[in-house]
């Protein structure tokens, strides 16, 4: 087979090649998409063969979760066929710039069928599935693929012409191909192994920070004392205005929602420090961000969160903390779209310690978020490390480098 040198193509890795290397399309050395009619010839239609809805399609793991079976009749008409070593690549967005992509193996009655949106790649005994699997995880990869999609937001698909015309890099030995992937195979292996730790141990400091709070809050003190929210806060709700999208006029100052800032704007209607509590019942409930957060400074605030002033900000940081390790759920009123009144706002109790003691728990609960907040950045950068490694030595593999 000769090097394809002058060839255009829709990829341009044009670094020499290694000595017993070569570069071809994909179209050259798989069948994509291999037609299903042959199914036909091996088997019946009331035979069960694997069924692969795009979830079970993982990122950075070769292996195809198989969990479904389905009648061959069932799924010939309007999905993907596949069979036992074929290499699956999602093609629509966001599943193929996430890296959605595996070699389905042990498939029943070595057939499987799946989503539409999968790309099918068979080899035709020059490059092994393997090898094409671990070319195929490269961010390069996604990202040449990301700059040609086409179609309506949202479902943007990488062109047919994309993948048959990508040139891949390769060694013509079989056995070289093995040998790669065999490195990549252990090192990938030692580098998911350093990351799930790393993942655990930075799960176990936020659960630290998390326990230690429960803890406080589920064990209050004999001189602790019951406080409704209106007896210990002043309600600023009445002074805030929602903007919508058509009116806001761009600026510096945040304007904040149920979440967070949504948007910032060129006016405000506060200027102190707050604490806002969100008013969106399906938060409250299932507690997807933090129910209570403080502002300060110049800022707006639509009516999708309470606005609550305090006289102290010790007072403020308790009950933030206090609400956001509190189940709430029953002051949340409302079927179709569920939310915390001001009404009911102001029966939820707060126990609430001396002053002092206030004091001593922010100020231990300050000093343990920073240490929290450090060791999440050291196992987020480890995290982020041992991703970067793996870029680094697939780069070195398909550069002949390993």
């Amino acid at each position: 087979m000769n090097i394809v040198k002058n060839e255009p193509r829709m990829n341009t890795d044009e670094h020499r090649l290694p000595e017993g290397w070569n570069r071809n399309k994909l179209s050259e050395l798989f069948i994509i998409r291999p037609q299903k009619k042959q199914v036909k010839e091996k088997l019946d239609d009331n035979d069960n063969v694997s069924f692969v809805p795009m979830e079970c399609l993982n990122v950075y793991n070769k292996n195809v979760t198989l969990n479904q079976t389905r009648k061959l009749h069932e799924v010939y008409g309007g999905y993907t066929y596949f069979e036992d070593d074929d290499v699956l690549l999602a093609k629509i967005t966001p599943c193929f710039e996430n890296g959605k992509l595996g070699i389905v193996r042990k498939l029943k009655n070595g057939v499987g069928f799946g989503s539409s949106e999968f790309i099918v790649f068979r080899p035709k005994g020059k490059v092994i599935p393997e090898y094409l699997y671990y070319y195929l995880s490269q961010e390069s990869f996604r990202q040449k693929g990301k700059a040609v999609m086409s179609g309506a937001v949202g479902h943007k698909r990488v062109p047919k012409d994309f993948i048959n015309e990508y040139q891949l890099p390769f060694p013509e030995s079989i056995r070289e191909q093995k040998r790669i992937v065999a490195i990549l195979d252990e090192a990938f292996a030692s580098i998911d192994k350093a990351k799930a730790n790393a993942e655990k141990n930075l799960a176990n400091a936020r659960d630290l920070f998390d326990s230690y709070l429960n803890n406080i809050f589920a064990n209050p003190g004999d001189d602790w004392e019951e406080k409704r929210l209106n007896h210990i806060s002043e309600n600023l709700d009445s002074k805030r205005r929602p903007v919508t999208k058509r009116d806001r006029k761009k600026g510096i100052y945040p304007y904040y929602g149920a979440s967070g800032i949504v948007d910032y704007v060129d006016d405000y209607i506060f200027d102190e420090e707050l604490l806002l509590i969100s008013e969106d019942g399906a938060n409250l409930l299932a507690r997807t961000y933090p129910i209570a957060f403080s502002i300060h400074g110049k800022a707006w605030v639509n009516n999708h969160a309470h606005v609550l002033k305090f006289t102290n900000s010790f007072t403020q940081k308790f009950v933030q903390e206090y609400l956001n390790h509190t189940r709430i759920d029953e002051y949340v009123s409302g079927m179709a779209q569920p939310k915390l009144n001001q009404r009911m706002l102001n029966q939820i109790p707060i126990f609430l310690p001396s002053i002092i003691e206030q004091k001593r728990i922010v100020d231990q609960l300050d000093n343990l978020s920073t240490e929290t907040k450090n060791l999440e950045s050291v196992y987020q950068q480890k995290i982020e490390s041992l991703d970067e490694l793996k870029k680094s030595i697939l780069n070195k593999a398909f550069e002949g480098e390993l």
